[in-house]
């Protein structure tokens, strides 16, 4: 046996409004659900992508709980044809490119972070082998 993909990864930040405008307006994921200041789930393609405070998920809940302290890192697929657009994209929403890879084995990689610090990378498929 074996899992088929991963259905959802999660990054932790403290102001889940600013993180949810950055990930809504600058990356286009649509808000799934919100929970107070606790979360914010975001569909991503056929996945999920969600957003935990620390600060909240520390505490004792009858909900599952989550948590984890320091930055993360997420990366989320592009097409390669997409890259240059995705460059001016970032550009005009104000969100510094920090490095740009071509990687030796095909595939290409631009890594930024959100407003909390999360490194955050828009890969093209190749980079895994996976196109």
């Amino acid at each position: 046996m074996r899992v088929e993909r991963v259905l959802e990864t999660c990054l932790y930040v403290e102001d889940l409004k600013t993180a949810e405008r950055f990930y809504s307006q600058v990356l286009g994921l649509s808000v799934f659900a919100r929970g107070g200041n606790r979360h914010v789930f975001f569909r991503c393609g056929n996945g999920m992508f969600l957003l935990f405070n620390p600060v909240e998920t520390v505490k004792p809940t009858e909900s599952v709980p989550h948590g984890s302290q320091g930055s993360g890192h997420v990366a989320f697929a592009i097409p390669q044809s997409d890259i240059a657009r995705w460059q001016e994209h970032l550009h005009r929403n104000g969100v510094e490119i920090e490095e740009e890879v071509s990687w030796p084995e095909g595939g290409y990689s631009l890594y930024f972070r959100d407003p909390a610090g999360n490194s955050v990378e828009l890969a093209t498929p190749q980079v895994w082998q996976l196109a």
